[in-house]
């Protein structure tokens, strides 16, 4: 059992304690407030002019999959043998021996959205997990929480050096349509079959894997940068009556109306960095601010590890800088990330019942200048600045 004493304790649900405490057992969050006893048996930890937030959350990230110091050997987040590729599960190639792990937990990132790449139009299955751990299998909150799709340059460049489809905006689209017809089709066979064995399809394991698509029950997690990708997935989303993120959304604010008319979640980033490719060219910290003023549920992504991790809170400053609100800015890292992924259940905020991921600073997160006193995961102490 732990009880954090005296801290400036932001819940991210409005409620914002100048002296909180937080009482901590079993893993889980059971009291927040003001002047809580302490239970015997408890360990302490002294967080009176500190602050304490819930731990940060990165919605779109790579962690694990493309490893730190190494090429082909480590490189396992695209799969560009073939352009469909729904069934393959990112949570099969993550390390969470890697030693980004480390350096995200001791920056005070608790939990990521992971999962493979963009170089195919279908890229696979994205899964939330905790950045603690040494077992895949014993860190992941929920699996899978979308499949990725990618739009633009990124697919167009891959099979176009391999002289095959899709080496065109067009044909991504028609793959993907394409698929999703299938997809459709292969529900109608699964759902006359229970009436009648006869009439099952033959087992085909990635339109097994688009079926939780096709009901929506989980997101595409859509890569697209221009303002004519992000039309062409929503597009597309509409058609098939499918839930979509627009992830990267580097032009999204300059369509800004459309987007708050269509009003799907948006994940925006990585804004840090150089400006690698045409279809990144009106990349920009604005656009979080300007999406989040239309009233979209905005999370912000380093896309790790494009941005190191460990600068998620940099990003969320620098979107300040630039316009954000700054307590939308810390939703973006924290509820708002949680809510799009479907886990604000378990994280996300500071809250009786959620996941004891908690990170106690120094000084306000978005000074560049903050430090990571204390990082607790899962209610257990995985950080400590004394002890480092």
């Amino acid at each position: 059992m732990l009880f954090i004493k005296g801290g400036k304790v932001v819940t991210m649900v409005g409620d914002v304690f100048e002296e909180g405490d937080i009482i901590v057992n079993n893993g889980k969050i059971r009291r927040v407030g003001e002047n809580l006893s302490i239970p015997q048996g408890t360990t302490l930890i002294d967080a009176r002019g500190k602050i304490v937030m819930p731990g940060f959350i990165d919605a779109h990230t790579h962690l694990g999959l493309k490893e730190d110091s190494i090429k082909f050997e480590g490189i396992d987040h695209n799969e560009k043998s073939d352009p469909i590729t729904p069934h393959i599960r990112g949570i099969d190639a993550i390390n969470p021996m890697d030693r980004t792990f480390n350096e995200a937990y001791e920056a005070g990132i608790t939990s990521v959205g992971a999962g493979p790449g963009s170089a195919n139009v279908i890229g696979g299955q994205f899964a939330a997990i905790k950045t603690y751990g040494h077992r895949v299998d014993d860190m992941i909150i929920k699996e899978p929480i979308a499949i990725k799709c990618a739009f633009g340059e990124n697919p167009k460049r891959n099979y176009n050096e391999k002289g095959k489809s899709p080496m065109t905006r067009m044909a991504i689209a028609a793959l993907l349509r394409e698929t999703l017809f299938k997809a459709i089709e292969y529900k109608k066979k699964l759902i006359k079959s229970k009436n009648d064995n006869n009439k099952a399809p033959d087992f085909n394991m990635k339109m097994e894997a688009l079926q939780p698509i096709i009901n929506r029950e989980i997101s595409l997690k859509v890569h697209a940068h221009r303002a004519d990708d992000i039309f062409t997935a929503i597009r597309i989303a509409k058609e098939f009556n499918i839930r979509i993120t627009l992830d990267h959304c580097t032009e999204g604010h300059l369509i800004k109306e459309d987007l708050k008319k269509e009003g799907f979640d948006v994940i925006v980033g990585p804004s840090l960095g150089h400006r690698t490719k045409f279809e990144l060219k009106n990349k920009s910290f604005i656009a979080p601010g300007i999406l989040s003023e239309e009233g979209l549920k905005v999370a912000i992504t380093t896309d790790s590890p494009v941005v190191p991790l460990q600068y998620l809170p940099i990003c969320a400053a620098l979107a300040v800088k630039k316009g954000m609100d700054r307590y939308e800015a810390l939703k973006a890292i924290t509820i708002n990330a949680a809510d799009i992924m479907g886990i604000s259940d378990r994280v996300g905020s500071l809250e009786v019942g959620k996941d004891a991921d908690i990170v106690i600073w120094d000084k306000d997160p978005l000074d560049v200048q903050a430090s990571v006193e204390y990082t607790i995961i899962n209610g257990k102490i995985v950080y400590s600045r004394k002890e480092k």
